[in-house]
């Protein structure tokens, strides 16, 4: 029987971190790692969209993630995202990964070529093989990926046992119980969508992997907390206070990361750099709309000591 309690909880999918000139900061992702560690999360998600995967190198990609390895030893749930855009070097991702003891390697479905699913569920296969003692996880995000995870797929998928999770980021609540049927009591479905925890979590979802959770992790925390006490309307209402700030920091013109980082280092003394191009970093006049979102992430905080 699989252990899925290491699952069960806020995990935040970790930020790329990089140096002034635009190359990969090790010693801003081993503060931020710590960072996280000290707030108490569950665990990270290495390696995905927040973590800029598809315009990182392989040889990028394995530095970040033997720097949160290194720096978490073990006291925290870590799930590498491997995916690449072609099966090799995903392979040479997830055997890396696996190297390092991660608790599971996860994958997009192959981007830009349409594929038939046959050729889907072989990639994620030969990814898995690579791992071969290490969990795989699922990552459904059809709004990004052009492809979803239907139940036939997921049916295949199954037949293989290393097929622990899916982190469904699609936005029909819907599929999460869908894949919670199907997979049973041992396998963990991950609510992906940031604005819909509390939905995802009363549809059975056996936690939460979220691009926004890092930059508030004590909003997420407390909504996990509070569902699992059947608190729902309280949860609600952080839950609100949540995707207010999500529009808010979207309002920016720089991109979200790039947002959510300088947040950080706001409120936390936390400097990550800023994103990679071709995403676009701040300009000045985002600036007043960011002390904004660091101004309500603050508001909120301070009202979880009311509920």
């Amino acid at each position: 029987m699989r252990d899925i309690t290491k699952y069960q909880g806020i995990i935040p999918a970790f930020y790329a971190c990089y140096e002034e000139d635009g190359s990969i900061s090790t010693e801003r992702t081993k503060a931020l790692a710590e960072h996280l560690l000290k707030k108490g999360v569950k665990g990270v998600y290495v390696g995905g969209s927040s973590g800029e995967c598809i315009y990182q190198s392989k040889e990028e990609r394995k530095a970040v993630l033997e720097a949160v390895m290194e720096t978490v030893k073990g006291k925290m749930t870590v799930i590498a995202h491997v995916a690449c855009n072609n099966t090799e070097d995903s392979c040479e991702l997830a055997a890396h990964a696996e190297s390092l003891g991660v608790d599971a390697v996860a994958s997009i479905p192959p981007i830009y070529f349409h594929l038939p699913e046959h050729a889907i569920a072989q990639y994620w296969n030969d990814i898995s093989a690579a791992a071969p003692n290490t969990d795989f996880v699922i990552y459904n995000i059809p709004q990004l990926a052009g492809v979803a995870l239907t139940m036939p797929l997921f049916r295949e998928m199954c037949k293989n046992p290393r097929v622990a999770a899916v982190k469904n980021s699609s936005m029909p609540v819907q599929d999460i119980q869908m894949f919670k049927m199907e997979g049973g009591k041992d396998f963990v479905v991950f609510n992906g969508p940031d604005e819909q925890l509390v939905s995802g979590l009363a549809m059975g979802a056996d936690g939460g992997i979220g691009g926004t959770y890092g930059v508030m992790p004590e909003l997420y925390l407390k909504i996990f907390e509070l569902c699992r006490k059947g608190k729902y309307e309280a949860a609600r209402k952080i839950q609100y206070d949540a995707d207010a700030i999500i529009y808010a920091m979207c309002a920016c013109h720089g991109n979200l990361y790039a947002v959510m980082k300088e947040i950080l280092k706001l409120r936390e003394g936390l400097d990550l750099g800023s994103v990679r191009k071709p995403m676009p970093g701040l300009i000045p006049e985002d600036m007043e709309q960011v002390k904004k979102c660091a101004a309500m992430i603050d508001a909120a905080i301070a009202a979880l000591q009311e509920i």
